[in-house]
C-alpha cells in the first residue's frame, strides 16, 4: 500500500542523498526538496551545486534553494506544497516559522545517540573519544540545536580500527532505514516523542577546525590512535615535522601503535624496515598513511623511501 504522507526533504551533502533516495524508493510523495544555493567554488570559480541539488535535478524533483530561509516567497512556496512532514538531514538551522509548519512536525536525523554528541561532528568525536558504540536518532526540531523530543533511535557498534569515514557510511545506511521507519510510525501514529535525558554526563561534538585537529603527542598511544582514525578521511589529523631543520605540515591518516620500553628521544621519527615510527613515551606510533604538504596522500613506506637516509626527522610540538 502506497504511503499517504507528503514529504519535504531538506539536506546538502552526499550523506543526505542516500536517505532521500531511500524515502523515494519507499514510495513516499516527496513534494519538495530544499538545499543550499549554487555557488562558485575552486580555483576556476565554477558554479558548484550540493549533492542533494544534483540528485533533485536528475530526478525532476521540485527543488528550492532559498538564500534566506525566512524569505516570504520561500515560506509561501513551502506552505503551498501542503506537506505533512519535513525531514532534515545535514542542513542549516531552521527558523520556527519553517519547522513548526507541517502538521506531523519537522524531524531531523542526527548521527549519534542523543543527547550524547550534540553538535556538528558527532561521528568524529565518538571515535576520537574511544566510544565502543554510536548510533542514529530521529528527533523533532525545536528552538535549540539537537535538543528536541526523540522519535526513534538505533545503536551501531564501533569497531576497534574503524575510521570516521567507515562509521559515516554505516550510519548513513542505518539512518536511511530509520528515517523510513520514522515516517511510517508518524503516519500510523505509532510513535510517542520522548524528551531527551538531560541527567547524563553529556559529551559535545563541536565543529572541527585546524586548531582542534592537531595531534597532541603527549596523549596516550591509544588516544593518538583514536584521534587519527576519528579524523580519517576528513579533515584529517595533522602534525608539524622537522626535516633537517625545515618545519613541514604532515597529515596523518592511519597509525599502528606498539607499546614498548625504549631509550629513544621522545618525538624522534625513526626509520625501521622501510617504515616510519614516532617515538612515544609508551612506545611507538607507526605511520601507515600520510600526506606531506604539497604532496599526494601515500602509504608511509613510499614516504619513507622518498626520504634520504641522511635526513633527520622529528616531531615539532
Amino acid at each position: 500500500m502506497k504511503p499517504n504522507l507528503k514529504v519535504v526533504f531538506m539536506g546538502t551533502p552526499e550523506f543526505s542523498v542516500h536517505i532521500l533516495d531511500k524515502i523515494i524508493k519507499a514510495n513516499y510523495d516527496v513534494v519538495g526538496v530544499v538545499s543550499t544555493p549554487d555557488k562558485p567554488a575552486g580555483r576556476g570559480q565554477k558554479i558548484h551545486s550540493s549533492a542533494v541539488t544534483k540528485y533533485a535535478r536528475k530526478n525532476n524533483l521540485h527543488l528550492m534553494q532559498p538564500p534566506k530561509l525566512k524569505a516570504k516567497s520561500f515560506v509561501e512556496e513551502l506552505k503551498s506544497l501542503n506537506a505533512d512532514v519535513f525531514v532534515v538531514v545535514a542542513f542549516r538551522m531552521l527558523p520556527e516559522v519553517i519547522w513548526s509548519m507541517p502538521p506531523k512536525g519537522t524531524f531531523n536525523l542526527h548521527a549519534s545517540l542523543l543527547p550524547q554528541y550534540r553538535g556538528a561532528a558527532p561521528i568524529n568525536w565518538a571515535i576520537i573519544n574511544g566510544e565502543k558504540e554510536s548510533g542514529i536518532t530521529t528527533f523533532l526540531l525545536d528552538k535549540n540545536i539537537d535538543t528536541g523530543n526523540i522519535l526513534l533511535q538505533k545503536k551501531v557498534n564501533i569497531q576497534p580500527d574503524e575510521t570516521a569515514g567507515e562509521l559515516h557510511d554505516d550510519l548513513m545506511y542505518n539512518g536511511a532505514d530509520l528515517v523510513v521507519e520514522t515516517l511510517q510510525a508518524l503516519e500510523e501514529n505509532k510513535v510517542e516523542p520522548k524528551p531527551q535525558n538531560e541527567t547524563q554526563d553529556l559529551k559535545d561534538a563541536p565543529k572541527l577546525f585546524k586548531e582542534n585537529t592537531q595531534i597532541n603527542w603527549d596523549n596516550s598511544l591509544e588516544g593518538i590512535h583514536n584521534f587519527v582514525r576519528g579524523l580519517n578521511p576528513y579533515p584529517s589529523a595533522w602534525t608539524n615535522i622537522n626535516i633537517d631543520g625545515d618545519k613541514k605540515f604532515l597529515k596523518i591518516f592511519k597509525v599502528k601503535i606498539e607499546k614498548a620500553d625504549h631509550s629513544e628521544p621522545i618525538g624522534k621519527i625513526i626509520k625501521e624496515n622501510k617504515r616510519l615510527g614516532v617515538v612515544h613515551k609508551e612506545g611507538y606510533a607507526w605511520l601507515e598513511e600520510v600526506q606531506l604538504e604539497g604532496k599526494r596522500r601515500m602509504n608511509a613506506t613510499d614516504f619513507a623511501n622518498g626520504m634520504s637516509s641522511s635526513k633527520e626527522l622529528s616531531i615539532f610540538n
